[in-house]
């Protein structure tokens, strides 16, 4: 019997990103060795990605290209952002998805850009004001969902409850878990803490429907405990929290390098106990968590950041993979559609 398995489409931006198409190009090897069903097209310079898709001996059946040369820059205005006549290989990618040509799009292009053409082109569920950008990052116990992390600076409280529910509706579609615990990132744990803003978020969020359960406020060295499921916070102290727990990352790494490579002595330690270290730089390798979600989009957005190398894109991949086939979009508008 024939399979009935449905090919994933996933649209990938080729010209975005400090090291593209070189990098992306690269990262389809190990994309398309994860993912064999998946049908890629490429929106770029036809060109070069020929000619990469060439050198790099890529599944060119896997592979479609289409020609959009132009790459936005950092001082690009509205009128080049949603240039129609001459779309950016990114405008373009989220276009076809419009069109449903594709089912996801990832790119490592601007961040404003990417959220302003998804906003334009895509729009946000109904109820659903402001888009929020969204990813994972490590606790001691497994992945928590973290939003948003920069795309709204400032935020109301009825924006932070909605960001409640959108991360509580993806926390119970990605990850499977059924009651998602949730709360709003703030100064201290008690109710009185805090901005009123997030004191009045609070007030919104435990009268909702939520898909999940409200646990109050979290403070930030609670962040890697894993002690809940989703966390809330607006954009700008959402990035500040992932770059500094980044750093801190790339911190712990190289000192413990150094450590161990300071002397005879700990060079024979480090040998013994080389697996676990491997192990925990793994786990805490930004590469392995690269791939934001612009989440409350009718559509699939993945943002790569921009220096990402293969192996990080090809984790980007990964996500917008696991959402198209996890059905995300469908799950979280029948969850945000209950009142």
């Amino acid at each position: 019997m024939p399979s009935t398995r449905q090919v994933l489409r996933l649209g990938i931006d080729a010209m975005g990103g400090d090291s593209a198409p070189v990098s992306v190009l690269r990262s389809l090897r190990t994309a398309s060795e994860r993912h064999p069903d998946a049908q890629f097209h490429l929106y770029g310079d036809a060109a070069k990605l020929e000619s990469l898709v060439t050198e790099l001996r890529l599944d060119a059946s896997s592979i479609e290209i289409h020609h959009f040369p132009r790459a936005l820059s950092a001082s690009d205005g509205p009128r080049e952002l949603l240039n129609r006549d001459a779309p950016s290989s990114m405008a373009a990618a989220i276009m076809a998805q419009q069109r449903g040509e594709t089912d996801a799009v990832v790119s490592a292009g601007s961040t404003a850009a990417l959220l302003a053409l998804g906003k334009h082109h895509l729009q946000t569920f109904d109820k659903v004001e402001r888009p929020a950008i969204t990813s994972f990052i490590p606790t001691l116990r497994n992945e928590t969902v973290l939003l948003d992390l920069g795309a709204n600076l400032n935020c109301s409280a009825r924006h932070l409850s909605q960001f409640a529910a959108m991360g509580s509706a993806f926390s119970q579609s990605v990850l499977a878990i059924q009651e998602p615990r949730v709360s709003l990132l703030n100064v201290g744990s008690e109710r009185e803490k805090g901005t009123e803003v997030l004191r009045d978020a609070a007030n919104y969020i435990e009268q909702m429907p939520l898909p999940g359960k409200f646990r109050g406020f979290i403070e930030g060295n609670d962040l890697g405990k894993g002690e809940v499921d989703v966390i809330v916070t607006d954009g700008f102290t959402g990035n500040v929290a992932l770059k500094v727990m980044e750093g801190t990352a790339q911190m712990i790494s190289g000192y413990t390098h150094r450590s161990f490579t300071n002397s005879h002595t700990a060079k024979i330690g480090y040998f013994f106990a080389s697996r676990q270290f491997r192990k925990l730089r793994k786990r805490l390798d930004p590469r392995r968590y690269n791939g934001a979600i612009m989440l409350g989009l009718n559509g699939i957005l993945v943002k790569s950041h921009g220096g990402a190398d293969a192996l990080a894109f090809a984790n980007a991949i990964d996500i917008a993979a696991d959402l198209v086939e996890h059905g995300v979009l469908e799950r979280m508008e029948r969850y945000l559609s209950v009142d």
